[in-house]
């Protein structure tokens, strides 16, 4: 395998290999990603997280041996849990954002192979996670007003899948990167009035296609991006905009992954 590590804090995916194409997803730093195939400056990539696909510039990654690599897949990671900043040297730093990779951490530093990053922000580790309900709805709404951003996996923007996937990986589980994959996991529930917290509420269109996706609160409520993260109210029916006073999107089914 030929391995690489995002060097930068956010990396566009694209589906072709140039800058004008369109974003699908994005790269956090410290996600590793498989090289599948190279033209010029541009990689066709596969995110060893998601399996996700698509094209990114060599510039901003880092290769990695195979050793580093093995060593990499089997820790349990600490993510960044806001928005701070990884510094190299004391006088140059960059932001990263929440839902990044911290690999190796240690209570202060990062490591990418040989070079260690200085790391001055919050961080979560999935093992001081004691209430997963509270957790979750925790964590969401520190993407409140968030804007919405196809292709986007952070807090400067973000789509509905790729917040309901950065969400429970900084509760340590894994998700697929689109909504349509993301039904996948868990158990039905057969009732918004028997849901709880963390549950992922799905949408569809006419023709029945999952579209949306959003994570259920407390009180019949559902925080999801569409627009901007907001918290809607929702019933058997589907999600009721109170700012509209109409139904945004059709009710498909609960899944229950926590």
């Amino acid at each position: 395998m030929n391995i690489a590590i995002a060097k930068v804090s956010i990396i566009p995916l694209r589906k072709e290999s140039s800058d004008k194409s369109e974003m699908v997803s994005q790269v956090l730093f410290g996600e590793c990603i498989e090289i599948l195939k190279k033209e010029k400056q541009w990689l066709h990539v596969k995110c060893l997280w998601d399996g996700y696909t698509g094209w990114l510039d060599e510039k901003q990654v880092q290769h990695v041996s195979v050793k580093y690599y093995e060593q990499y897949k089997s820790q349990i990671h600490t993510c960044s849990s806001d928005i701070s900043y990884a510094i190299i040297k004391e006088d140059i730093g960059f932001p990263i954002v929440m839902g990044s990779t911290l690999p190796f951490y240690d209570g202060l530093c990062c490591k990418v192979e040989k070079e260690k990053y200085i790391f001055n922000g919050s961080v979560l580790h999935v093992n001081d996670i004691k209430d997963v309900e509270t957790a979750v709805e925790k964590i969401a709404l520190k993407y409140l007003h968030s804007p919405y951003l196809w292709g986007g996996r952070s807090p400067f923007g973000i789509d509905c899948s790729g917040f309901t996937q950065i969400v429970f990986k900084l509760l340590g589980k894994y998700l697929n990167r689109d909504a349509y994959e993301q039904i996948e996991h868990g158990t039905n529930v057969d009732f918004v009035e028997t849901s709880r917290p963390g549950d992922l509420a799905f949408f569809h269109n006419k023709e029945g296609k999952i579209i949306h996706v959003g994570i259920i609160l407390k009180n019949q409520q559902i925080i999801h991006a569409s627009g901007f993260v907001r918290i809607d109210k929702l019933d058997n029916h589907g999600i009721f905009n109170s700012e509209t006073k109409k139904y945004s999107h059709n009710l498909k089914l609960i899944k229950r992954i926590l």
